[in-house]
């Protein structure tokens, strides 16, 4: 019966099969409508990609069409039919927040629509179709245009439709981008009314903003850790992707040579926007550079730092792109990053005096030597924007006067927690809403001044050297000030900023309301985007705000050099139409600050990006170890390496463990991994380096002449430096051993010593022997020296004493005797005439013997 049962049922679902799965089968395409950029969805049939935009920013003189190129890929399992695509607009955007917000809107938003065009009649899986899509600016005849009045910076759709097979016709996927508008072309001849005549908007010029642009040039850290330095100055690298990124067409050679193409004409050119533009250079990268023009090895396998490694690559390139930086670094502004990136909460957690002046205070130096310029002083730029309390005091201890920060990083006193409970109701709301809407952002002032952050500057430091020749124009401190600054850029055109390029990160200073997947849009919708975050400022003066801008991409930027010189002919383009003036660097942080007491507001992602805790006590133990060595090291006259050299490098790589860089990629344990194994490397050199300082074991049991003999020992220096040491002798009750003092030990050396030493007891005596540096760290490994003295100790002492006071006894008894005429009793019982008869015989024998010997 149950068998039947099943025939029964397994019949009705043949028949009714294709209509069951009828709905299945059209759903996914209505919920495969995406939500905005970044949106994913279960299932999906079409990718649009934006591929160009023509003009790219629209003026009174450009085209007064705009033309799209996209193509369209059929990504899903199954044919679509009647594909196509039309352009729509919402409305400018008001507020600095729309500028990312306005790309997660629903199409709905995008009430200004074209009409739709074909692509294709049918698109299988996997196969693409490009289009080209034109539309007027504005038209006053009543044909579909954008309908764009007044300059601002609009944000553009582009739909496409598409009826998939088992679905109906939906809309299956979107671009989105912005278009930056500084004025308005007379519209296409043909679109205006009869007899009329629409000439051309020109953008305001009654208030420019003033623009200041950083070109960051950073990279990953490169070099194997747990390499001392050396004479040769030969490093390893972890591999030679640095080589293909300052080859032609690398990531860094393409970064300058989009500033060479745009600043380097001729010496005529407008210098306008060079003094916008302030190179920002990692002092890390410069090393390594540096370090590959000499010749380098590169590991065979970058998962085995012990393993084998090949001749580098790039030495040729390395040069090249380091005397092309050198050539424009001075000629323009200049300022030193932090060292590699480092994480400056990190570093003010491990507290070590050593490791804070290399990571923040040296950079400056080696940049300014290494390319030959005199760089921006005094200012600090941490690659998270965000710094807190501990950090801002570490650099006002070392000089610094102010911290470039995002303008949240940086919140009205008193109003931190305030300001993180509205932001975390904000993303609540968001993520509860189906669409989002302009808010007013708060705006903070150019330069803020917060008190709390108040620590004595050194009398004598970076700020205190005089610059250079010809050399730009350091920014000055607050020299009466002992607070700390900030000066503040737009989260949002820096959040902009660092989407353009490859293997773009998201900052630490987005907010999570507008976080999303930003690689599901195509570079050019990305390079759009800022362009159109670039202008915004320029565009829309706000009554409440400064009307100055600090653009700041990210330090590891992966712009093009087109993308990079695209951004570079916007800025420039906004100072030619005098909505815009340069404001150089220098001059930016030397503003005075806002009358109102800011605070510093470490922003929770930040904190998320950090380097984790649990590097901090490790690296805080091996920079102690560090210094301690660094102080037993001895700087010979006319000797390499010295002891900064040698050591220097070790430093470095524990700099190297804090480094913030690739830790915007998510949740990949790649970055702690990084850092855990050059951690490792550093630590086992460390220890090799004090275990090649020792005292040398003596083969056997070594015997003393005396009680007094001193006691020889050798000891060893494997180091290339020479070094200073202290014996460390238990001596045992029975031995009294001076102790030598500190010695130097030269370096690659080995060297005798004879340690005063008195032995009181004839046996075998075991002492301890070790080496120390002058403040008592131990070195090597210890020793055991046996010690047997031929002397008998205190027994022999007494027994020596005794006979001589009984022989100076005897002796004066008998001179006494004598003196007086009495026999001695000694002499009693021997017969004086048989005593001179012996003697006589004596004397005769005596002769005998004397005359045989004549003969």
């Amino acid at each position: 019966m149950t068998r039947g049962l099943f025939r029964i049922f397994v019949a009705v679902l043949t028949i009714l099969g294709p209509m069951a799965t009828l709905p299945l089968l059209v759903s996914p395409a209505a919920v495969a409508e995406p939500t905005g950029s970044g949106s994913t969805s279960n299932a999906k049939f079409l990718k649009l990609t934006l591929d160009s935009v023509s003009p790219t920013t629209v003026t009174a003189t450009s085209d007064p069409l705009l033309t799209v190129s996209g193509t369209v890929t059929n990504i899903g399992d199954r044919v679509v039919d009647d594909v196509s695509v039309r352009l729509q607009r919402a409305a400018a955007i008001t507020a600095p927040s729309g500028l990312r917000a306005t790309l997660r809107l629903d199409q709905v938003n995008y009430d200004v629509a074209g009409e739709f065009e074909d692509v294709a009649q049918r698109l299988n899986p996997g196969q693409r179709k490009q289009f080209t899509l034109s539309m007027p600016l504005r038209s006053e005849s009543g044909s579909p245009s954008l309908g764009i009045s007044d300059p601002g910076v609009y944000p553009l759709l582009l739909n496409v439709n598409g009826e998939p097979a088992y679905g109906t016709q939906a809309r299956l996927d979107d671009a989105r981008f912005l278009l930056p508008v500084l004025g308005l072309p007379s519209p296409v001849a043909g679109d205006t009314a009869s007899g009329s005549v629409i000439e051309a908007v020109h953008p305001p010029t009654d208030a420019p903003v003033a623009t200041t642009l950083l070109w960051p040039l950073a990279d990953r850290p490169r070099q194997v850790a747990g390499h001392p330095g050396s004479v040769d100055g030969k490093v390893e690298l972890t591999d030679d992707e640095l080589a293909a990124s300052l080859g032609k067409g690398g990531r860094l050679d393409q970064l300058l040579a989009a500033l060479e193409g745009v600043l380097g004409g001729s010496d005529g050119r407008d210098r306008t926007l060079s003094s916008a533009v302030c190179l920002a250079v990692d002092p890390d990268l410069l090393l390594t550079v540096r370090a590959m023009t000499k010749g380098y090895r590169v590991l065979a396998s970058p998962s085995d730092p012990d393993g084998a490694t090949r001749a580098g690559t790039g030495d040729d390139q390395a040069q090249t792109w380091l005397d092309r930086l050198r050539s424009l670094a001075g000629s323009m502004c200049t300022v030193a990053l932090p060292f590699a990136q480092v994480d400056l909460a990190a570093l003010a957690a491990v507290n070590d005096p050593a490791l804070s002046a290399r990571a923040i205070s040296e950079p400056a130096d080696i940049v300014d030597s290494i390319l030959t310029t005199r760089s921006v002083r005094g200012v600090s730029l941490p690659d998270s924007g965000s710094i807190d309390d501990s950090a801002g005091l570490l650099l006002r201890s070392h000089g610094f006067g102010t911290a470039v920060l995002a303008d949240t990083a940086a919140v009205a006193e008193g109003t931190a927690d305030s300001a993180r409970s509205n932001a975390e109701s904000a993303h609540q709301t968001t993520a509860n809403s189906s669409s989002l809407t302009q808010t007013a952002d708060p705006t903070s002032p150019e330069i803020v001044r917060m008190p709390a952050i108040t620590a004595i500057q050194p009398s004598s430091g970076p700020a205190s050297v005089p610059p250079a020749a010809g050399a730009p124009t350091p920014a000055p401190g607050p020299a009466a000030d002992s607070a700390l600054h900030a000066a503040t850029f737009d989260i949002w055109s820096a959040t902009a900023l660092a989407a353009v390029g490859s293997n773009p990160p998201t900052p630490s200073f987005t907010p999570s309301r507008v976080r999303y997947e930003i690689t599901n849009d195509s570079r050019a919708a990305r390079l759009q985007d800022a362009l159109g975050a670039v202008s915004w400022s320029a565009l829309n003066p706000q009554a409440s705000g400064p009307r100055s801008q600090l653009l700041v991409p990210p330090q590891q930027w992966g712009a093009n050099r087109d993308e990079a010189t695209a951004l570079l002919r916007q800025v420039e383009l906004l100072l030619r139409a005098n909505i815009a003036t340069a404001r150089p660097f220098p001059e930016l942080v030397a503003l005075p600050p806002d009358p109102q007491p800011y605070e510093l507001d470490y922003l929770s992602q930040a904190a998320l990006d950090a380097v984790p805790d649990r590097f901090v006590v490790p690296v805080r133990d091996q920079g102690r170890r560090i210094s301690e060595m660094m102080n037993a090291l001895v700087d010979v006259p006319e000797t390499e390496p010295t002891p900064h050299d040698f050591l220097t490098p070790l430093r470095d790589d524990l700099v190297r463990v804090l480094s913030l860089s690739d830790r915007r990629a998510g949740d990949t344990p790649q970055p702690d991994t990084f850092a855990q194994r050059r951690l490792d490397q550093t630590t086992r050199t460390i220890d090799d380096l004090y275990r090649s300082v020792t005292v040398l074991p003596p083969g056997g049991v070594y015997t003393l002449a005396s009680e007094q003999s001193p006691l020889l020992l050798v000891a060893r220096n494997d180091l290339p430096v020479a070094i200073r040491v202290r014996f460390r002798i238990e001596a045992p009750a029975e031995t009294k051993i001076t102790d030598p003092g500190e010695q130097q030990l030269p370096a690659n050396r080995t060297r005798s010593f004879q340690i005063p030493t008195e032995v009181s007891d004839s046996r075998n005596l075991v002492i301890p022997i070790s080496l120390t540096t002058s403040e008592g760290i131990p070195l090597g490994k210890p020793t055991q020296v046996s010690v047997r003295s031929n002397a008998y100790g205190q027994a022999l002492a007494i027994i020596t004493a005794c006979a001589g006071l009984l022989l100076f006894f005897l002796a004066g008894r008998r001179l006494w005797r004598r003196f007086r005429g009495q026999p001695d009793p000694a002499d009693e019982g021997f017969d004086p005439g048989k005593r001179r008869r012996v003697n006589r015989y004596r004397r005769a024998r005596r002769r005998v013997l004397q005359e045989q010997e004549q003969h």
